[in-house]
């Protein structure tokens, strides 16, 4: 059979000149659905602005297996306690990039998601979430997953070079995780790892500037000596003492439900419920002249 009699064949010329003919609206959507960057933000925050949550922690520490467990929590309806709903997210992708390891397969075992590479990048990817309150306000949050060896480096040295990624989410976070990583924290290398773990909590202590600071121990299914975990405690609540502790692990606790981890749900409804500090106004002067009753120059 001639192909060519067939009415729904199309030949390649006349495939091509229809693919041209094919007009759109010259609409570009302004998000690809992957972790957003500082380009972004004013798409995102055109509403209102989103509450930054900067996630600090040593290399390897959990922090991205964190937002991967919230990720897969959220699709199942379990992620929160509360009365506020999910509303949306403009980093889906991204949201799947790191929570796909999570997931099981059949023939494949789950592993934890790949570390997060510094690549050399001056800010971290922001991933986004929207949740509607039981009184109908729509919030949004950027949860910065950043490289570990950000936070090291301007652990040492607010200055460094290689930590100007870490500054970024020193400067605009409106809420922090500092998360102590207790496998490291209990193995052959737990000094050094106490050592990193406690500069880090004490340069955070002098730039959190009274915004919300949670101390969340990863990996809590590991146990540590009590005197290290006394020592870790007590630098962080030395240097942050209105900090909240919180204990978390993808492994559930004894007695505890089987697939929703440990602490997990807990943290995030902590961290959804924390509130940016009000913008404090200059005291209204005697000046009669309304451009200047705030004390304007």
């Amino acid at each position: 059979m001639d192909i060519k009699q067939c009415p729904c064949w199309t030949a390649p010329e006349e495939a091509q000149a229809e693919e041209h003919d094919v007009t759109t609206d010259g609409i570009v959507l302004p998000w690809s659905g992957s972790a957003l960057g500082l380009v972004d933000l004013g798409f995102v925050a055109g509403g209102a602005k989103p509450l930054v949550v900067g996630i600090a922690g040593p290399q390897a520490a959990g922090k991205t297996t964190l937002l991967a467990a919230w990720y897969l929590l959220l699709g199942r309806g379990q992620a929160t306690t509360g009365s506020r709903r999910f509303a949306g997210s403009y980093s889906i992708a991204g949201w799947e990039a790191i929570a796909g390891s999570l997931r099981w397969s059949p023939g494949q075992a789950a592993a934890f998601p790949p570390h997060t590479t510094s690549r050399g990048g001056r800010v971290p990817g922001l991933l986004h979430l929207a949740f509607r309150e039981a009184d109908g306000r729509l919030r949004a949050y950027l949860l910065a997953d950043a490289p570990g060896e950000w936070f090291q480096k301007w652990a040492v040295n607010r200055d460094a070079p290689d930590g100007e990624g870490a500054r970024w989410v020193a400067d605009h976070a409106d809420v922090f995780l500092l998360v102590a990583d207790r496998e490291a924290l209990s193995g052959p290398t737990m000094g050094t790892a106490r050592g990193a773990f406690q500069n880090l909590a004490r340069r955070l202590g002098t730039e959190c500037r009274e915004r919300p600071v949670a101390l969340v121990w990863t990996k809590a299914d590991v146990e540590i000596a009590p005197e290290m975990e006394k020592a870790v405690r007590d630098t962080v609540m030395a240097t942050i003492p209105d900090a909240t502790e919180f204990f978390v692990s993808v492994i559930s606790g004894p007695g505890g439900p089987t697939d929703i981890g440990r602490g997990l749900v807990e943290l995030f409804d902590w961290m959804l419920s924390a509130r940016r500090a009000p913008a404090a106004l200059l005291p209204p002067d005697d000046k009669s002249d309304p451009l200047f009753v705030l004390g304007a120059p």
